[in-house]
This record gives structure tokens, C-alpha cells and sequence, in this order.
């Protein structure tokens, strides 16, 4: 009875350790299932927005982090990481190289909050999306977006950002180099970026985080537009570089010489006559109107005074270009330049 009664013991103590093991792992996976939704917005060019709303039983989850990530020509893509908002969404935009894309948000889970995944959203670019081009921090500033106002013979600038696309810069073989330009300016206005080349490489990311390193964030250019105000004195002319002649001068005596120089000759042959007349009147229509051409005039006057860059509103383009040395990838965007 002995050792029947030492086996049930063993049994039971075998089947307690058993019990007590198995706690712990319920522990550690415990937690209130979440739902991850994802939206996208209209796609503009080459950047898509999302939204992402992370609930738990119809109440938002207000913390904790979602990441965005893309199956895209069999490869799976991280595009984004985010943090929910306080009212439990995010709204990311991400750049989408060309092709077809199948978006998931993730959450990846709080104390308390189990992690989940999203639907996938299937978008589709048809636009060579290799980069984007963002501008930010117009000087002056402006309470309306992309928008530069000066007054003639002042000048602003503002910030232009490259981003590339993830799926771009992991195909890069070598550094690609953009080209960054401006259209649309008006008269008496110039634009200038420093630096106007901007490099980027496989390991160029598509965000900057917080208090990144430049050189861990996209390349970024200055750019700067200059107006100019009108000129109020008209400058001296410059020192004719020969004071001993004078197209004047010369537009009245070297007809009167040749003049005096046929008149010996007229009772020889009458023809003569016509042709000093001819000769004569040739010589003063050309010198004279040597005399009043604009170089004359510049010399003896001086230029004219620089006009303003004219008011008004104007928008201007900002060109982004790169090649590969076969095919050319240009973007653009655009802000208001008003003049005053």
C-alpha cells in the first residue's frame, strides 16, 4: 500500500510542477487583443498618405508605435515607424517608388495591449517616383503655406528637402546626384541654391527623426530669391576711349571733301555730277546714323536706370532633375512669390 501510496504522490507532485510552470507562460502573452485599421488617401505624385486608428474594444489606444511596411516587388519594405497620437491615429506619408505596392500598418504592442496587423491597402503608382522634393522655412515667414513675400530689392529663401524612396535608394549602386533649379521668376528676379547638386545614396533615409544628424536625415538645399528695387540716378557714361574723333565730324567733312574733290571735274564729264550726289548722300546717311546708333548714344549718355522687379504674384516651380546617364527623372513643386 506503501509504494501505491508513494506513486500517487509522485503523480501528484509531477502534475502540480506541471501546473506551476504553465502560469507563467499564460502570464507573459497575456494581455487585450487590438485592431489595427489602415486607410490611404489620395495619392499625389509620388507621396501617399495613410491613417492609422490602433483601438482596443472600440477605444482608441493613445500610445505606443505602428510601423509601415510594404511588399513591393517581392521584397518586404519598412517605410515608416509612427507614434499614435492621443487620440489613438497617426497619419504617415510615405514615398512609393513606381509600381504595386501592398501596405500594412503594425502595431507592435503596449503593456497591457496585444500587437496587431492591418489589412493590407493595395496602391498602385504609375509615376517614376525615385525622389520627392518638400520646401520648408520660408524667410520671411508666411502665414499661408509656400508662400515668399518681399518687396522689390529685398530678398527671402526657404529650404528644399530631396526625399528619396525607400525602394529606390535600396536598389542604388552608386550615388545619384539631383539637380535642383527655378522657373517662373519675373523680370529683374533671380533664384540661387547652394549647394545646387545634391547627393544621394543607398543609405540616404526618406525621414529625419528628432534631433537626427544632417547626415542621417534626406539632403537638403537653401535656395534663395533676390528682387531688385529700381534705381534712382542714371550712372555716367563711360570715357570715349578716342576724344580725337567724332562720328559727327566725321558725317560732315568727309562728304564736304569729296564734295570739293568731284566739283574739279564737272565741266569734264556732267556724269560726275550724279554720282557725288549719289556719293553724297549715301555718306551722310550712314555716318549720321552712325552718330545716333545705340553705342554712341551709351557712350555720350550713359545707360538708362535699372527698373524694379515688377509687383505682383507670381508662382514659381522648383525642378529637382538627376540622371542616370540614360533617362532623365525630373519632380516639381511649386510656391507663390509675391512682390510688393
Amino acid at each position: 500500500m506503501r509504494g501505491i501510496n508513494c506513486r500517487g504522490s509522485r503523480l501528484m507532485l509531477v502534475a502540480g510542477l506541471m501546473i506551476a510552470l504553465a502560469v507563467p507562460a499564460l502570464a507573459l502573452s497575456s494581455g487585450v487583443s487590438t485592431a489595427t485599421a489602415l486607410s490611404a488617401g489620395t495619392l499625389s505624385g509620388c507621396t501617399q498618405p495613410l491613417t492609422v486608428n490602433v483601438t482596443a474594444g472600440g477605444t482608441p489606444i493613445t500610445s505606443g508605435t505602428v510601423t509601415i511596411n510594404d511588399e513591393f516587388n517581392g521584397n518586404a519594405v519598412l517605410l515608416a515607424t509612427v507614434v499614435l497620437n492621443s487620440s489613438g491615429t497617426a497619419s504617415p506619408s510615405v514615398a512609393l517608388a513606381a509600381g504595386s505596392h501592398s501596405l500594412t500598418a503594425n502595431f507592435t504592442g503596449i503593456p497591457g495591449y496585444l500587437a496587431s496587423t492591418s489589412t493590407p491597402v493595395l496602391v498602385s503608382v504609375t509615376t517614376v517616383c525615385e525622389f520627392t522634393v518638400a520646401l520648408s522655412n520660408f524667410t520671411p515667414s508666411s502665414t499661408t503655406a509656400n508662400t515668399l513675400t518681399l518687396t522689390a530689392g529685398q530678398s527671402g529663401s526657404f529650404t528644399i528637402t530631396v526625399v528619396p524612396s525607400v525602394e529606390f535608394t535600396s536598389s542604388l549602386t552608386a550615388p545619384m546626384f539631383v539637380t535642383l533649379s527655378c522657373s517662373g521668376l519675373p523680370d529683374g528676379a533671380a533664384c540661387s541654391a547652394t549647394p545646387e547638386n545634391l547627393e544621394i545614396l543607398s543609405t540616404t533615409p526618406e525621414s529625419c527623426p528628432s534631433g537626427s544628424p544632417a547626415s542621417s536625415c534626406p539632403p537638403t538645399s537653401t535656395m534663395v530669391i533676390q528682387t531688385y528695387a529700381a534705381s534712382t540716378t542714371m550712372a555716367a557714361p563711360p570715357t570715349p576711349m578716342d576724344h580725337r574723333s567724332s562720328p559727327v565730324a566725321w558725317a560732315l567733312l568727309l562728304p564736304g571733301t569729296l564734295g570739293l574733290g568731284l566739283a574739279f571735274g564737272v565741266r569734264r564729264r556732267r556724269w560726275l555730277i550724279r554720282l557725288s550726289l549719289v556719293i553724297f548722300v549715301g555718306l551722310i546717311t550712314v555716318l549720321g546714323a552712325a552718330g545716333c546708333n545705340p553705342r554712341y548714344y551709351y557712350e555720350h549718355h550713359g545707360p538708362p536706370p535699372n527698373p524694379a522687379t515688377p509687383p505682383g504674384t507670381y508662382n514659381i516651380t522648383v525642378t529637382a532633375q538627376s540622371s542616370n546617364g540614360v533617362t532623365a527623372t525630373t519632380q516639381n513643386t511649386t510656391f507663390v512669390l509675391i512682390v510688393n
